[in-house]
């Protein structure tokens, strides 16, 4: 493990609560390392980030990482950094959390955070299901693929969260994967500097559920799969609509500047105070 840098990060992490609890293969560890590589890479204060949780699988990360830490109630992890960012706008705030936290009880939370467009970094963790509770279907569950409460296949299509963000009013959209690993560091380390809100989604794998009922049981599997299916965003624009339909885009989705939230409140709490 040292040899592949771990020492680099290691600093960062509350080593006393490992082992952690994630399955062997899953890919939360990978989006893990990745964050922390790119905090690294930005030789961010760990005194000034605070990442924010809800529940579920990946978002049991925050008992891993050295930082201020929040684990919040299921689906309201961007309330809470919204909080967060509004007291104390001078920290990078970061959601990292799942697709039942973002997608389905917290979708309201995640389309109003994007409409606001304030400072917070939110990581999605794509694993198609829910993970932690048994496998059932969540909003990203691929069209026609199985869950134990789709056990003839999903037959509901899912959103297509960088479309939704983007539609919302994110400023910084961007997708991943796990297979992308080395790729992710730099997406977050862009999402981070970004000044607005920033959702980076990452297709990752839980072989342990999902995947054994949709032929990809094991990792390496999943992996696989991800890198058959994702293209870049470049190559994407340049494809047919036929051949869009077998693929998914990875890289910075959208980027823009736009007022952001905690500056516009300042601007007229301030004036508020002057007027008194």
């Amino acid at each position: 493990m040292q040899s592949n840098g771990l020492s680099e990060i290691k600093h960062l992490l509350r080593t006393h609560r490992l082992p952690h609890i994630w399955c062997p293969g899953c890919g939360n560890g990978i989006i893990t390392q990745a964050f922390l590589r790119a905090v690294r890479r930005l030789d961010l204060d760990p005194d000034k980030i605070c990442i924010v949780s809800g529940i579920g699988c990946s978002s049991r990360v925050v008992e891993y990482l050295d930082f201020d830490t929040v684990h919040t109630a299921h689906g309201r992890a961007i309330p809470f950094a919204t909080g967060i960012k509004i007291a104390r706008p001078e920290l990078n705030v970061v959601v990292l959390a799942g697709d039942g936290d973002i997608a389905a009880i917290g979708g309201n939370h995640f389309i109003h955070g994007a409409r606001r467009n304030i400072d917070i970094t939110v990581i999605i963790f794509n694993n198609s299901n829910y993970g932690m509770t048994g496998g059932q279907y969540s909003p990203l569950t691929l069209f026609g693929e199985k869950a134990t409460t789709a056990p003839y296949g999903m037959v509901e299509q899912p959103f297509d969260m960088c479309e939704l963000a983007r539609g919302a009013g994110a400023t910084f959209v961007a997708r991943s994967t796990t297979w992308h690993a080395k790729k992710l560091v730099d997406l977050i380390v862009q999402g981070v500097e970004h000044r607005g809100f920033s959702s980076i989604e990452v297709i990752t794998g839980c072989h342990v559920n999902y995947g054994k009922r949709n032929c990809r049981e094991t990792a390496v599997k999943m992996l696989q799969w991800q890198k058959e299916h994702s293209v870049p965003i470049e190559r994407f624009h340049s494809m047919t609509e036929e051949e869009r339909k077998k693929y998914f885009p990875v890289g910075i989705i959208h980027s823009e500047t736009r007022p952001e939230y905690t500056e516009e409140y300042a601007k007229i709490t301030r004036i508020k105070r002057d007027d008194r």
